[in-house]
């Protein structure tokens, strides 16, 4: 065992913490991303001072977790996403309530958890524009997020209608269509999506594939990477790469004709 301060048990402490971070199930971005920072505090460390030069060395050394492949993410068309969200009838209690609920999920890209703990309060006018103020998302990394006005049109037909004017935006509809408790669960979100989904034949959509559906719609409508890093609160803009769905293409994919086509 090195003794403490010496060039080994530096490097040693940062690669028990990697060993650490990877036994909790975390995502080899999401560890990596915490090793950059510890590479930058030591790097700032050495600069100042107040840490030696090689140890600083050693610590920024310590490889980060390997990515073994890339998930092959589900993302809808432009059309695909109109006819998703449109799909619940306006008439009915409980279809306004799933139409703005895939509204919001298609339009501002939140995660299911933060979509069934989204409360009234958070929708407010900022800049001359609708937005959902300080939402609380995964890590506890705060963020605000734009509300087109579309979405947020069906959010207030269906708050109308509901009667809802405090607490949770989204809440469950019983059989005889009246609301019911005070708000949803995660496990909702899941059923309206698939539900709708399988109508309109669209296999395997999951409501984080919605996630991913509004980052790509929004880069193909002209959208800055950094802008859509913002609306998603991605830490990292790979992770936000990763959502675009931008390093693998399938549509005219590079081996479609390469020469030895019959």
């Amino acid at each position: 065992m090195s003794k403490p301060g010496s060039f080994l048990g530096s490097a040693e402490v940062v690669t028990r913490y990697r060993i650490h971070l990877e036994s909790g199930q975390l995502a080899p971005a999401t560890i990596n991303v915490r090793l950059a920072a510890v590479r930058r505090l030591a790097y700032e460390a050495a600069d100042s001072g107040l840490l030696s030069p090689d140890l600083a060395a050693g610590i920024r050394r310590v490889k980060g977790a390997k990515k073994l492949g890339v998930r092959l993410g589900n993302w809808l068309t432009a059309e695909e996403a109109r006819r998703l969200w449109q799909s619940p009838g306006a008439e009915t209690l409980k279809g306004k309530r799933d139409r703005a609920l895939l509204s919001v999920l298609l339009g501002c890209g939140l995660r299911r958890r933060e979509l069934a703990e989204l409360t009234v309060d958070v929708l407010q006018r900022r800049e001359d524009h609708w937005a959902i103020v300080d939402l609380i998302g995964k890590g506890g990394h705060i963020r605000t997020v734009p509300v087109p006005d579309w979405v947020k049109q069906t959010i207030d037909e269906w708050l109308s209608a509901a009667g809802i004017v405090s607490g949770r935006v989204f809440r469950c509809v019983c059989r005889a269509g009246k609301i019911w408790g005070n708000g949803m669960s995660e496990r909702v979100v899941w059923h309206v999506v698939k539900k709708y989904a399988s109508k309109l034949n669209l296999d395997r959509l999951a409501p984080h594939d919605l996630r991913r559906s509004c980052a790509r719609l929004c880069h193909a409508a002209g959208g800055e990477m950094e802008q859509i890093q913002f609306l998603l609160g991605h830490v990292s803009v790979q992770t936000t790469e990763r959502y675009l769905g931008c390093r693998q293409r399938l549509r005219g994919a590079v081996n479609d004709r390469i020469g030895i086509e019959p």
